[in-house]
Protein backbone atom coordinates (compact mmCIF):
# COMPACT_ATOMS: atom_id res chain seq x y z
CA UNK A 1 0.00 0.00 0.00
CA UNK A 2 2.88 2.50 0.21
CA UNK A 3 3.36 2.69 -3.45
CA UNK A 4 -0.55 4.11 -3.19
CA UNK A 5 0.02 5.98 -0.67
CA UNK A 6 2.99 7.57 -2.05
CA UNK A 7 1.30 7.67 -5.82
CA UNK A 8 -1.84 9.81 -4.20
CA UNK A 9 0.88 12.17 -2.16
CA UNK A 10 2.28 12.95 -5.23
CA UNK A 11 -0.74 13.40 -7.04
CA UNK A 12 -1.95 15.80 -4.75
CA UNK A 13 1.43 17.53 -4.74
CA UNK A 14 0.80 18.19 -8.37
CA UNK A 15 -2.58 19.36 -8.52
CA UNK A 16 -4.01 16.36 -9.94
CA UNK A 17 -8.07 15.15 -7.87
CA UNK A 18 -6.93 12.10 -7.28
CA UNK A 19 -4.80 9.36 -8.38
CA UNK A 20 -6.28 5.67 -10.14
CA UNK A 21 -4.39 3.03 -10.79
CA UNK A 22 -3.77 2.65 -15.01
CA UNK A 23 -5.78 0.16 -16.29
CA UNK A 24 -4.35 -2.44 -18.28
CA UNK A 25 -5.63 -4.43 -20.82
CA UNK A 26 -4.77 -7.62 -22.63
CA UNK A 27 -2.15 -7.99 -25.06
CA UNK A 28 -4.50 -8.95 -28.02
CA UNK A 29 -7.19 -5.94 -27.24
CA UNK A 30 -3.84 -3.33 -27.07
CA UNK A 31 -2.77 -4.24 -30.45
CA UNK A 32 -4.36 -6.75 -33.62
CA UNK A 33 -2.92 -10.28 -32.99
CA UNK A 34 -4.16 -13.20 -34.75
CA UNK A 35 -3.03 -16.81 -35.26
CA UNK A 36 -2.00 -16.49 -39.12
CA UNK A 37 -0.28 -13.22 -38.96
CA UNK A 38 2.11 -14.19 -36.35
CA UNK A 39 2.69 -17.57 -38.08
CA UNK A 40 3.49 -16.04 -40.97
CA UNK A 41 5.70 -13.49 -39.14
CA UNK A 42 7.45 -16.24 -37.22
CA UNK A 43 8.20 -18.25 -40.74
CA UNK A 44 9.22 -14.86 -42.51
CA UNK A 45 11.73 -14.44 -39.78
CA UNK A 46 12.98 -18.01 -39.85
CA UNK A 47 13.07 -18.77 -43.18
CA UNK A 48 14.67 -15.60 -43.49
CA UNK A 49 17.88 -17.14 -41.43
CA UNK A 50 17.60 -20.14 -43.75
CA UNK A 51 17.84 -18.36 -46.91
CA UNK A 52 20.95 -16.34 -45.66
CA UNK A 53 22.73 -19.69 -44.14
CA UNK A 54 21.91 -21.52 -47.55
CA UNK A 55 23.32 -18.39 -49.55
CA UNK A 56 26.26 -18.49 -47.31
CA UNK A 57 27.01 -22.14 -47.93
CA UNK A 58 26.59 -21.84 -51.72
CA UNK A 59 28.96 -19.09 -51.88
CA UNK A 60 31.53 -21.46 -49.59
CA UNK A 61 30.74 -24.31 -52.21
CA UNK A 62 31.10 -22.37 -55.06
CA UNK A 63 34.67 -20.79 -53.38
CA UNK A 64 35.91 -24.12 -52.85
CA UNK A 65 34.80 -25.65 -56.22
CA UNK A 66 36.48 -22.85 -58.03
CA UNK A 67 39.85 -23.41 -55.89
CA UNK A 68 39.45 -27.17 -57.16
CA UNK A 69 40.42 -29.02 -53.86
CA UNK A 70 37.07 -31.34 -54.19
CA UNK A 71 36.78 -34.30 -56.03
CA UNK A 72 34.33 -34.75 -58.41
CA UNK A 73 32.13 -36.92 -56.13
CA UNK A 74 32.12 -34.12 -53.79
CA UNK A 75 31.27 -31.59 -56.12
CA UNK A 76 28.03 -33.57 -57.38
CA UNK A 77 26.90 -34.12 -53.83
CA UNK A 78 27.19 -30.48 -52.84
CA UNK A 79 25.15 -29.46 -56.15
CA UNK A 80 22.72 -31.87 -55.06
CA UNK A 81 22.43 -31.28 -51.65
CA UNK A 82 21.83 -27.73 -52.51
CA UNK A 83 19.35 -28.02 -55.04
CA UNK A 84 17.48 -30.23 -52.54
CA UNK A 85 17.72 -27.98 -49.90
CA UNK A 86 16.46 -24.91 -52.61
CA UNK A 87 13.54 -27.03 -53.53
CA UNK A 88 12.82 -27.17 -49.53
CA UNK A 89 12.81 -23.80 -49.35
CA UNK A 90 10.45 -23.08 -52.58
CA UNK A 91 8.05 -25.65 -50.83
CA UNK A 92 8.24 -23.83 -47.06
CA UNK A 93 8.01 -20.47 -49.03
CA UNK A 94 4.64 -21.64 -51.02
CA UNK A 95 3.13 -23.41 -47.82
CA UNK A 96 3.63 -20.02 -45.96
CA UNK A 97 2.27 -17.84 -48.64
CA UNK A 98 6.08 -15.63 -49.18
CA UNK A 99 7.28 -14.89 -51.95
CA UNK A 100 11.09 -14.70 -52.22
CA UNK A 101 11.63 -11.09 -51.93
CA UNK A 102 9.33 -11.24 -48.42
CA UNK A 103 12.54 -12.92 -46.86
CA UNK A 104 14.95 -10.34 -47.44
CA UNK A 105 14.81 -7.82 -44.59
CA UNK A 106 15.71 -4.00 -45.18
CA UNK A 107 19.17 -3.04 -43.77
CA UNK A 108 18.20 0.82 -43.71
CA UNK A 109 21.36 2.50 -44.72
CA UNK A 110 23.50 -1.18 -45.23
CA UNK A 111 20.75 -1.96 -47.71
CA UNK A 112 19.01 -5.44 -47.85
CA UNK A 113 20.47 -8.73 -46.34
CA UNK A 114 20.59 -11.00 -49.07
CA UNK A 115 21.78 -10.47 -52.21
CA UNK A 116 19.67 -9.71 -54.99
CA UNK A 117 21.55 -11.13 -57.51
Amino acid sequence: MTGRNEATELAAALGAQSWQQPRVTPLDRRISVDRESVERGLASLVLTVVELLRQLMERQALRRVDLGDLTEEQVERIGVTLMALEEQMVGLREHFGLAPEDLNLDLGPLGPLLPTD
